[in-house]
């Protein structure tokens, strides 16, 4: 009798939980609405940023409850409710997510600001000029942590470096979470109107074995313009975008030493003096469109050092992302198709100052720098070389207006001038015409005027290396030399683009060309005297049932040649790409055959194969492997060779305050006929980041370079207010096997592997923001 009883009593409960789940579900409001309308109200309480929405100034709040998800899903009903309150003050907008769940289920990272990925989170999406040339996205994860980007319609690219002052908080609840975002309008740029109407949607994604994404606003894949599907929010009214002035003063100390002497005779390493100086940066909102910066002695240095690049078999200089926020703010505005203006050639600037406006639909940037040390590149037919000319001025000036549905023309003015002599002057134009919902196409048109410097001394080293290879020092046929010597030439790149997106079937047609005398040197454009065709087409296919979520097949035709008309490369490209229904997990399969000439030679029968998987097991342990083989052109020895790379990434998040980032990156070559190695090594990374609260973390990098011989740590501490306000305090270690050097100095070989720190800093910096 007892057992029946139990058993009935399970019974029930299983039937009303069945019953609360339908009910939950029956309960989703999920009616898929295209540019849907929302009127909202100034707030009639306070309200308190603490992840509680439970303030009187929530009463009045305009409500959203009807969400789609929109991936993997096609404007579906969600598996789970999502509500969204809307109100404003005098001062701020005001947006709540109250997120149900199974709160076991969810997942979150405690980081810094803008370092957290594959999260629960909610994301406000803003287009305060409603023209799709730009817009704000804000993240929110359920420990509160932010993150903010800039969208831009230049390429689509998303400007991970733009920082925002805006307050936001979260709390875990037995039925999920919620979030609470107060966004100052003193932040943000809008027009100066008593009345509001701005773009918006509303998002959350859910990531479990699939990644959920659910939106207010549904999405059709055959339109390609992603603001233009947003929904209109109305009734802000009497609110004004910030004035004031921004002073953020910097102390930056630093001690260094290194290991000095003669290989096989006495090294020692020598400590230097501890050095401190202050560096101050200033900007001013001039209007609610306008903001001027300006930097004095500005601390540039990188926090945290590049990861080395495998570069053994490559011809050209190496390209690195802008880590430095002085550039990486407001530079999708300096954005172009070609890479008319790369930061990184600004290296180290005495003082600088920069202008950005958004007004409406009209965009202008300019950039001025005065650098110590500038990088100077001499880009050839398939190689480029790397120096360092000295003190320079440069001067960018970029503008654009957009126009239509998400259309734009543009210009960008560069011009260097170094103090040794010489200058540099690159004129572009642009745009960007969508033809209609699916259909677009683009352009870039560049003129280029260098004036060299006469210094034939920095590049003789080159010369003579290229003499004793029998590598040409000329180019445009004998015209002009490598060399630095003096000479004045004109020159042009075009690129354009015609592209369909919606979605079953994408396609482009990409081509591009770079004449023999085309040079920027404040851009990253490596190689010229090129013409390039470049077709691709794909299909996804979408499946509602099975492993399988989305598979794309695509196809790529790949013709470059010189204005001889000689071909430098034939390659066809075919694979799939797919993503699964378990573990978030992706595939890319790639082969590719080519036909390619270097220095005068042909080199036929070249192929790559390659395979990338990446997964994630709840977002504690998180995967990415490459691995590609086939048959390349050994540069260095002008024959073909068999090669392997591959490498793995890692994330482990044992804890939600702990994450640790090991890399392994790896590359072999070998001769085709006796199997004799050309070349063979690896590159190893780790990134351990422990955030103790939201303030405080500390970050340990280690990387071992097998090519150089070479070991680097470094640790940090930081203690961050905000995204300008902000404490760091660490110190790079860098350890180099000395033994070779021996013993070619000796000439012995028997010297065994001897390590030693070859360089070392201490260093310290505290910025802190002030703000009128």
């Amino acid at each position: 009798m007892r057992a029946q009883k139990i058993r009935k009593r399970c019974l029930m409960a299983v039937v009303m939980m069945l019953a609360l789940s339908l009910s939950a579900l029956a309960g989703i409001k999920s009616q898929p609405v295209f540019r849907p309308n929302l009127d909202i109200s100034r707030t009639v309480g306070a309200i308190n940023i603490d992840g509680n929405i439970n303030d009187p100034g929530w009463r009045t709040a305009a409500k959203i409850d009807n969400f789609v998800e929109r991936n993997p899903g096609d404007n579906i009903p969600p598996d789970v409710a999502t509500e969204v309150y809307v109100t404003y003050d005098e001062a701020k907008l005001y947006v709540a997510f109250i997120c149900q769940d199974d709160p076991n289920e969810v997942r979150a990272t405690m980081s810094q600001r803008d370092q957290w990925s594959g999260n629960d989170g909610v994301i406000v999406l803003l287009d305060t000029y409603g023209n799709a040339g730009w817009a704000y996205e804000f993240f929110v994860n359920p420990y509160g942590i932010q993150k903010d980007l800039l969208w831009s319609s230049v390429m689509g690219m998303e400007d991970s470096g733009y920082d925002l002052i805006w307050e936001s908080a979260a709390q875990r609840t037995a039925s999920g979470y919620t979030v609470e975002m107060a966004i100052p309008f003193a932040s943000m740029r809008f027009p100066d109107k008593d009345v509001q109407s701005w773009r918006m949607d509303f998002w959350r994604n859910r990531p479990r074995e699939v990644s959920h994404q659910y939106s207010w606003a549904a999405y059709d894949r055959n339109e390609q313009c992603w603001p233009c599907q947003w929904g209109t929010v109305e009734g802000i009214e009497n609110v004004h975008p910030g004035k004031g002035i921004e002073i953020l003063p910097a102390y930056v100390a630093n001690q260094t030493g290194e290991l000095n002497g003669l290989p096989g005779k006495d090294l020692n390493f020598e400590n230097h003096d501890a050095k401190g100086e202050l560096a101050l940066n200033g900007k001013y909102t001039i209007s609610s469109d306008v903001t001027a910066e300006a930097a004095y002695n500005p601390d540039f240095s990188q926090i945290e050092a590049d990861a080395a690049q495998i570069d053994i078999n490559s011809t050209i200089a190496l390209m690195y992302p802008e880590r430095r926020p002085y550039f990486q703010e407001g530079s999708d505005i300096f954005r172009t198709m070609f890479n008319s203006f790369y930061t990184r050639t600004i290296n180290d600037p005495q003082y600088t100052a920069k202008m950005t406006g958004r007004m409406g639909r009209n965009t202008v940037g300019f950039l001025f720098a005065r650098d110590d040390n500038s990088p100077y590149m001499i880009p050839l037919d398939q190689s480029s070389l790397l120096y360092n000319a000295g003190k320079s001025t440069a001067n960018i000036l970029r503008a654009s207006h957009s126009f239509g549905q998400s259309s734009r023309f543009g210009f960008m003015l560069n011009d260097r001038r170094f103090d040794g002599g010489g200058s540099n002057t690159v004129l572009s134009l642009d745009g960007l015409l969508r033809l209609s919902r699916k259909y677009a196409f683009d352009f870039q048109f560049i003129g280029t005027h260098t004036k060299e410097q006469n210094n034939p001394g920095l590049t003789a080293d080159d010369m003579g290396a290229f003499a004793y290879y029998g590598f040409d020092t000329t180019f445009n046929h004998g015209k002009n030399t490598i060399a630095l010597d003096g000479e004045s030439y004109f020159g042009s790149a075009f690129i354009t683009r015609l592209y369909s997106r919606a979605r079953h079937l994408n396609w482009m047609l990409d081509y591009n060309q770079l004449d023999r005398t085309y040079r920027t040197e404040t851009g990253y454009d490596p190689v010229i005297n090129q013409r390039t065709f470049n077709p691709s087409a794909s299909y996804t296919l979408y499946f509602s049932k099975g492993l399988l979520q989305r598979l794309v097949p695509h196809i790529s035709k790949f013709n470059r040649w010189d204005f001889d008309g000689r071909m430098e490369n034939d390659g066809l490209g075919f694979g799939v790409d797919g993503i699964l229904n378990v573990m978030q997990a992706s595939f890319d399969v790639n082969y590719n055959v080519a036909s390619r000439a270097y220095n005068y030679q042909r080199f036929d029968g070249l192929r790559d194969a390659s395979i990338f998987l990446s997964g994630s097991l709840r977002n504690r342990i998180n995967l990415g492997l490459y691995y590609n083989w086939g048959r390349d052109i050994n540069y260095s020895r002008l024959k073909k060779g068999d090669y392997v790379n591959g490498g793995v990434s890692l994330s482990l998040k044992p804890i939600d305050r702990i994450t640790i980032e090991p890399n392994f990156d790896f590359t072999r070559m070998v001769a085709i006929d006796n199997k004799a190695r050309y070349y063979n090594g690896y590159i190893t990374r780790t990134r351990v980041q422990c955030q103790v609260t939201k303030e405080l973390s500390f970050r340990l990098v280690t990387q071992y370079n097998d090519f150089g011989r070479s070991w680097d740590v470094d640790p940090l501490l930081t203690f961050r207010v905000n995204s300008f306000s902000v404490f760091y305090l660490g110190s790079t270690y860098d350890y180099g096997d000395i033994a070779p050097m021996q013993r070619r100095a000796l000439s012995q070989n028997d010297i065994p592997t001897t390590w030693k720190m070859t360089s070392r800093q201490y260093f310290m910096k505290l910025q802190y923001l002030f703000r009128t």
